[in-house]
C-alpha cells in the first residue's frame, strides 16, 4: 500500500494542531508546515507541535508558506499527498491595522504559493483552505450565509482573505482541481491563540488587571469550539468540491457554532470556570470590527454532514482547564 499523506500548514498553530491531530487519530500520515513565528508565543507554537510530532504518522517542516522558493523546493516531500489543508495566515483582525504588509505576504502571496504547490501535486485530491467570517464585514443581514456577496470588508485581514477565496476560484477555474474554503467563526478552546479573547480575558483575570469590554459590552459573537471546527474541516477534506455552472470545482462554506452568544454571558461562564470576578473597562467599538456574527450552516449540513455539538458552557470550561493546566495554575 502507498503511503498517503495530507499536507497540513499552519500545523503549530491553534486550528493546525487540532486539525493534524484529528487526521492522526483517524489513521492519516500528516506533513505539517509552519514558520514558528513571533506574533504570539512561539513556545505555545513549540509545545503544540512536541505533542504532535510524539506521534507516529506525523514529520513537521519548518518553512514559510509565502517563501516561494521555500515551497517549490517541497515539491518531492508534496509528490505523495493526498490532500491539502491550507490554515498558515496571519490572523487577528486588530494586527492588521499595525502591520498590513504581514497579512498581504500570508494571506495573499502564501495563498498562491500553495496554490501554485497544489497544481503541481500528482495525487492531489482536494485543496482545503481558511476563510474567515470577518469577509461579511458590514454585512447587516443575520445570519451570515455563504449566498451573501462579500465586497464590504471592514479589516485589511478581512479584504486579504476574500482575496484569497478569489484567487483559488481561478485556479480551480484553470487547473480543475477541486478547493474548498472554510469561513470559521470566532474559534475557542484548549491550545487557543493568546491574541483570542478568551485567553486575554482568562490571563487579565488571573493577573487582576482589567479585561477590555469592547462596544461597551454589546457584542454577539458566533463562538465556535475547536474541535468542532476540526471536524468541520476533515469532513470538507472528505467531500472533494464538484464543478459550479463555470465548470470550476470551487465550494465556500461556514463552519459556526448556529449559536450567537452575548460577550457578557462568554465572559461570565469564563469567570464562573477561574472563580475569580473581572474588572471591566468598557471601551467603543474598535476600527476593523464587527458588533455581531452569527453563521447560516445550513449548506455545511448538507453537504459536509457538519454538526457542531459543543456549547460554550462546555466549551469555556474546558479552554479554562487547559489554561490554568498549562500555565501551572492550581
Amino acid at each position: 500500500m502507498v503511503d498517503m499523506t495530507i499536507v497540513v500548514t499552519g500545523a503549530a498553530g491553534f486550528i493546525g494542531s487540532h486539525v493534524a491531530a484529528a487526521l492522526l487519530d483517524r489513521g492519516e500520515t500528516v506533513l505539517g508546515l509552519d514558520n514558528l513565528n513571533d506574533y504570539y508565543s512561539v513556545a505555545l507554537k513549540e509545545a503544540r507541535l512536541a505533542r504532535l510530532s510524539a506521534r507516529p504518522g506525523f514529520r513537521f517542516i519548518k518553512a514559510d508558506v509565502s517563501d516561494r522558493a521555500a515551497i517549490e523546493a517541497l515539491a518531492p516531500d508534496f509528490a505523495e499527498a493526498t490532500g491539502m489543508v491550507h490554515l498558515a495566515a496571519q490572523a487577528g483582525v486588530r494586527y492588521s491595522l499595525e502591520n498590513p504588509y504581514a497579512y498581504v505576504d500570508a494571506n495573499v502571496t502564501g495563498q498562491v504559493a500553495m496554490l501554485e504547490a497544489a497544481r503541481r501535486m500528482p495525487k492531489l485530491k482536494h485543496f482545503v483552505y481558511a476563510s474567515t467570517s470577518s469577509v461579511y464585514g458590514a454585512n447587516k443581514k443575520m445570519p451570515f450565509s455563504v449566498e451573501d456577496r462579500v465586497d464590504s470588508p471592514m479589516s485589511i485581514y478581512a479584504a486579504t482573505k476574500k482575496a484569497a477565496e478569489m484567487m483559488t476560484y481561478a485556479y480551480c477555474h484553470l487547473y480543475k482541481f477541486p478547493a474548498t474554503g472554510l469561513r470559521f467563526f470566532t474559534v475557542y478552546g484548549p491550545w487557543g491563540r493568546p491574541d483570542m479573547a478568551a485567553y486575554l480575558f482568562a490571563d487579565a483575570i488571573m493577573a487582576g488587571r482589567p479585561i477590555r469590554v469592547f462596544n461597551e459590552g454589546r457584542m454577539k459573537r458566533d463562538f465556535t469550539f475547536v474541535e468542532d471546527i476540526a471536524a468541520g474541516v476533515l469532513a470538507a477534506l472528505d467531500r472533494p468540491a464538484k464543478p459550479d455552472v463555470n465548470g470550476a470545482p470551487h465550494a465556500v462554506y461556514n463552519l459556526g457554532n448556529n449559536r450567537t452568544e452575548d460577550l457578557m454571558r462568554f465572559i461570565g461562564i469564563i469567570e464562573d470556570a477561574l472563580g475569580r470576578k473581572a474588572v471591566k473597562q468598557m471601551e467603543p467599538l474598535q476600527a476593523g470590527d464587527v458588533p455581531e456574527t452569527s453563521a447560516d450552516i445550513e449548506a455545511s449540513r448538507r453537504d459536509l454532514g457538519y454538526e457542531p455539538t459543543t456549547a460554550i458552557d462546555v466549551g469555556l470550561p474546558r479552554f479554562v482547564a487547559w489554561y490554568k493546566d498549562y500555565h501551572g495554575i492550581a
